[in-house]
């Protein structure tokens, strides 16, 4: 845990340039020192205690749980903080000096892709689409390619990051895909009286519902499931669970004692 008289050290799913880094922006601002890091490096510092806080994208509304709860809950003692959720929308970035009338192929994570291609049809239809990891790693890749016909799609971040400008922003006519993010820490918050608890059992389908009819009679309001497998057995999964309220609340203090085995993953002031 760090001194309070020493910043905490924060990272983000990398590369900069992606909606994560962006998000942390909007979380701790611009003047605050954040690291990006691979996703291995990223739970790896966290797990070691180099990092205090992670910034991890964990949900979104068009594809569901992203690859990165798993290892989550993978971890020993993860500690959820905050919530931050955001709608997504794209910016085109190109080197100076491109024009619309240059661009000859745009790269992106196939997901912006997919929210852009009412706009591309219209605007750029004759361009190439190409698919890269992130989107921060398509900025990156535009700006070392030095190229006027090549562009990228993400958060104006990277125009930033990488030296590029923007060329149009604003573009999102997709799916309206929202992202929400867990900022996973050391303490848990004090209550603030309208807060979210997540919550982490691992079980069959039967014990799934008797912790739900547990968390129901004793007046805990469920908000959402999601189902992960719990790479043990078939039958046994792991469900997450977020319910409204603080651990620290008597009523879900009291629920959590008739629900043996249930892992609280974090409480934290509810934004979305």
């Amino acid at each position: 845990m760090s001194r309070p008289d020493t910043p905490a050290k924060i990272a983000y799913l990398g590369p900069a340039g992606t909606w994560s880094h962006q998000a942390c922006l909007d979380l701790f601002g611009r003047y605050t020192a954040i690291t990006p890091l691979d996703k291995e490096a990223l739970f790896a510092a966290y797990a070691s205690g180099q990092a205090d806080k992670i910034c991890v994208p964990v949900i979104t509304s068009t594809v569901g749980v992203t690859p990165y709860l798993d290892p989550i809950l993978a971890l020993s003692a993860p500690c959820i903080v905050a919530e931050y959720a955001r709608q997504l929308d794209y910016s085109l970035l190109a080197n100076r000096g491109a024009t619309l009338d240059d661009i000859r192929n745009v790269l992106a994570h196939p997901i912006a892709h997919a929210e852009v291609k009412a706009w591309m049809d219209r605007v750029l239809p004759h361009a190439g689409r190409v698919h890269t990891a992130t989107n921060g790693a398509a900025a990156q890749e535009v700006a070392r390619s030095g190229s006027l016909a090549m562009a990228s799609m993400g958060p104006r971040v990277g125009a930033a990051v990488y030296g590029l400008v923007s060329l149009a922003d604003g573009i999102e006519q997709g799916p309206h895909n929202v992202t929400r993010w867990w900022v996973l820490g050391r303490e848990t918050p004090a209550p603030t009286g309208h807060d979210k608890s997540t919550l982490c059992v691992e079980t069959d389908d039967e014990g799934l519902s008797t912790a739900l009819a547990t968390l129901v009679k004793g007046g805990i309001r469920i908000l959402t499931v999601y189902e992960r497998p719990s790479r043990r057995s078939l039958d046994t999964h792991r469900y997450v669970i977020d319910v409204a309220g603080h651990r620290g609340d008597a009523a879900l203090a009291d629920v959590l004692t008739h629900c043996p085995g249930t892992r609280v993953l974090g409480s934290y002031p509810r934004t979305c």
